[in-house]
């Protein structure tokens, strides 16, 4: 994702999650963090057709060069138009985030979902993860619970990020 990928990720956003979009602020915050030797996120978009189907995002902290401590990755968003649930695509940019996972070396990568979103809770149990608990009220204004999951990758720098990287059609772009 770059910066001039903002404005349509941001209208789909806003149809995605009505109630808790993030703000313009929030994806220029974390693209900052994106790119140069230092970067800490990878944040990914999926084009068909010369449109934004869907994007991704994840932070990593911890790198397993600092201190000796482990590194952890948290996806921050997925978000796949409408007209597209049920393609794939989903794991698609899961994957591409699991992958970036592996280059930051992370030993875990970690998730809230809405606990009234099923089919990406399955979408995220099809990739390994587990619940491992709850934080209430996360989503707002609408105190929604968030389900907390977690992924173990195993050894830092594994390369075990399973799946495709693209489908016919469809192209993911960082």
């Amino acid at each position: 994702m770059r910066w001039w990928d903002i404005d349509p990720v941001l209208e789909l956003e806003k149809d995605l999650f009505p109630e808790d979009a993030w703000s313009r602020g929030m994806f220029w915050s974390e693209l900052a963090h994106a790119r140069g030797p230092g970067a800490t996120r990878r944040y990914v978009v999926a084009m068909e057709g010369g449109r934004i189907v869907g994007y991704g995002g994840l932070a990593a902290q911890g790198a397993a060069s600092d201190s000796g401590a482990e590194a952890v990755g948290d996806i921050q968003t997925i978000a796949v138009r409408r007209d597209q649930w049920g393609t794939g695509l989903g794991g698609e940019l899961l994957t591409e985030l699991l992958r970036a996972a592996t280059a930051f070396e992370c030993a875990e990568v970690m998730l809230e979902c809405r606990v009234d979103n099923i089919r990406a809770q399955k979408l995220y149990e099809r990739f390994g993860f587990e619940p491992i608990g709850f934080r209430r009220g996360y989503y707002q204004p609408g105190n929604v619970d968030a389900l907390v999951m977690r992924l173990t990758t195993g050894q830092p720098g594994s390369g075990s990020a399973p799946g495709p990287t693209s489908e016919e059609g469809t192209e993911i772009n960082g």
